[in-house]
């Protein structure tokens, strides 16, 4: 499939002419008033570049190191429940365009068609997210089945400990998962996971550990002190608690207590290639996207994600070339300041040219 779009609006209006509205409201939708939803965008909407001038971009180096493997970008596709609410092929889909654009996948445990098939659909390294429903027997079997299946690393989201209310769908009495595995099936199980349990887990798989879903310095510094190997600054993309920061707001807390101890992954809001480079700027190492994948699945499948990531990587080599900068490693603090917003912000704001400047 030759897909034509040539950026990534285009993207988000297919998607949306693809989609019904309740698996529509269950993508782009936040939880109560959506205000962390809003504030993750505004947080990058806050923030103005300080680019430099007469340096050397004939040659732009977009890869980056992470977990020992090599990234072409420095994007993770992030942990999206229910994939196939936007497209038959699932998880596979997104696996085939991770490995196509050569970065890595986080499979979420509650998308099909499950750990060993995902794992199984392209090469390229994973890592699989495992959210808590069932006892320790269940987890041990799951930490088994993951090791053997060659994830590279162990994901724990920590944000879900009870459920949370996403009233967009709930208006439509839209569930996501009918007549599929319930995501929210064992949720119970959750409330009772501590640093202790999580810690317990690494210990087991033997593996590197991800805690998804940190959002304090005080949080942070726990996972350095427990030896987390890598800090996922997230409120799930504003589908958790409302009335939180965005992830843009707590990064440099965050980066101060962990940076050079832990990994630092964020998402929240990550929509263009320029929204990656002011992550970087402010400490991350890389990012995560959720929405961006789920559009491009929603949209095209496979090939859809895959576009969306091309789109993304024009987006960083022609910010990083205007902004001085000829290698990730050599952004910092210094390239970016506070600044007004000038748009009112929202879960599609990055595109100013959708029709309405939203789609509902």
């Amino acid at each position: 499939m030759t897909l034509n779009y040539v950026t990534n609006e285009e993207v988000v209006q297919a998607a949306r002419k693809k989609l019904a509205q309740g698996p529509w409201d269950y993508l782009v939708g936040g939880s109560e008033s959506e205000t962390t939803l809003r504030r993750n965008r505004a947080a990058f909407d806050r923030i103005a570049f300080r680019p430099r001038v007469l340096v050397d971009v004939s040659d732009i180096d977009t890869s980056t190191e992470f977990l020992g493997h090599k990234l072409n970008l420095p994007i993770l596709l992030a942990p999206v429940g229910s994939l196939q609410t936007f497209h038959p092929d699932a998880a596979a889909a997104s696996a085939r365009a991770a490995a196509e654009r050569g970065i890595m996948h986080v499979v979420s445990s509650v998308t099909e068609p499950g750990l060993e098939a995902t794992a199984a659909a392209a090469p390229g390294p994973k890592v699989f997210q495992l959210y808590i429903r069932g006892d320790q027997a269940w987890v041990d079997e799951h930490l088994t089945r993951i090791k053997a299946a060659g994830y590279v690393a162990l994901c724990i989201t920590v944000d879900t400990a009870v459920s949370s209310r996403r009233e967009r769908p709930m208006l439509t009495r839209y569930g996501a998962n009918t007549g599929q595995p319930s995501a929210r099936a064992g949720i119970g199980y959750a409330a009772a996971v501590t640093w202790d349990t999580v810690i317990g887990y690494k210990q087991k798989i033997g593996l590197p550990l991800m805690v998804k879903g940190i959002q304090t310095a005080e949080d942070a510094q726990i996972a350095v002190d427990r030896g987390v190997d890598v800090i996922w600054v997230s409120n799930h993309g504003g589908r958790q608690l409302d009335h939180s920061q965005g992830s843009m707001e707590v990064l440099p807390e965050i980066a101060k207590v962990a940076k050079g101890k832990a990994k630092i992954v964020l998402d929240g809001g990550v929509n263009r290639g320029s929204d990656v480079l002011k992550a970087l700027a402010m400490g991350a190492d890389v990012v995560a996207c959720g929405r961006m994948q789920a559009y491009g699945l929603a949209a095209a499948g496979a090939e859809g994600v895959s576009h969306v990531l091309s789109i993304m990587d024009g987006e960083i080599r022609s910010a990083m070339g205007l902004m001085g900068v000829s290698k990730l490693s050599q952004l910092n603090g210094s390239y970016v300041t506070p600044a007004e917003a000038v748009l009112l912000s929202h879960e599609q704001s990055a595109w100013v040219n959708l029709p309405g400047g939203r789609i509902q």
